[in-house]
């Protein structure tokens, strides 16, 4: 795959400054909101639009389109759902490349899978862009905080002008190699991290099961080996019932393990294949929208 060429005294050759932030929703919303704190200027665009709206006293400007938002930016910067999502909101004659200059940079953060980031960068290319995989690592808080883990691949050329960037954003930025990089290495810790809340929640179906006090459990293994921060920070939603709180949707959660699924043809993945038809089982149950420790709910029927 070729990516686009750095043009001489384009945007891509300085700090990038201006940013089109598109896709607001729990993530993309606080991302926003790091980038203007940073004194970065931001211009930001929904599909819903009251979504973008409640960005109006943070941000430069809350766009009518894509384009708009994208238009002078330095730097447009995509967290949405899927590749689909994506690319609706990049292409067309209101799209985000309708608006963007030659040499900008395309910062994509959404979870697309393999497939998705060819389909997303061959687009970025035709309209001469530098694109750069950068998906990242946390949810809610660590997006609010500014300690998101950017885990980012693309051409060296980018990498200077998007330190402002993934400074106000990120705890670490990662440079991982040639775009793609990123994504891959997503789906590797992605398949780690929702395995392991998919087994946690079992693992606290079977103690209530066995007429044992799950939150005892989780007493037992915190601060241990065999207790890592996240099973204290999902566990305690599990056991309390809780999902309102939404740091990551469920749905969103079931997307990400079908593309690991995907990206290897689910070829001897017992495990994920597992863990994705628990994720399924609570969507379909309608726990699509609450947080994801909702995959509890899953395990807790399969145990009875």
């Amino acid at each position: 795959m070729r990516w686009a060429a750095a043009i001489p005294g384009s945007v891509n050759d300085r700090p990038v400054s201006a940013v089109a932030v598109l896709g607001t929703g729990i993530m993309g919303a606080a991302i926003a909101r790091r980038l203007a704190g940073a004194g970065l200027e931001v211009r930001v665009w929904n599909r819903t639009r009251e979504r973008a709206e409640a960005l109006a006293g943070d941000v430069a400007a809350v766009a009518g389109t894509a384009a708009g938002a994208s238009d002078g930016a330095d730097a447009i910067l995509t967290v949405l759902a899927d590749a689909d999502a994506v690319e609706a909101a990049m292409a067309g004659a209101d799209g985000g490349l309708a608006g963007a200059a030659g040499g900008a940079i395309w910062v994509q953060a959404s979870t697309v899978g393999l497939d998705g980031t060819e389909r997303l960068a061959a687009l970025a290319d035709e309209h001469d862009l530098l694109f750069v995989d950068a998906p990242v690592l946390g949810t809610k808080q660590p997006a609010e905080q500014g300690e998101l883990i950017v885990l980012a691949s693309g051409p060296d050329e980018a990498r200077a002008p998007l330190e402002p960037v993934f400074a106000a954003i990120g705890e670490r930025a990662l440079w991982l190699g040639d775009a793609g990089a990123g994504s891959r290495m997503k789906l590797v810790v992605n398949a780690w991290l929702l395995s392991l809340t998919a087994a946690l929640a079992e693992a606290i179906a079977i103690a209530e099961r066995l007429g044992v006090d799950p939150d005892a459990f989780l007493d037992v293994i915190k601060g241990g080996a065999v207790g890592p921060p996240y099973a204290e920070l999902k566990g305690r939603a599990m056991t309390s019932r809780d999902f309102g709180e939404v740091a990551f949707p469920l749905k969103h959660a079931e997307k990400d393990i079908r593309l690991v699924l995907e990206a290897l043809d689910g070829a001897g993945l017992e495990l994920v294949t597992a863990t994705y038809a628990a994720f399924r089982r609570a969507a379909e149950a309608g726990h699509g929208d609450e947080d994801m420790a909702a995959v509890y709910l899953a395990g807790a029927e399969e145990s009875r």
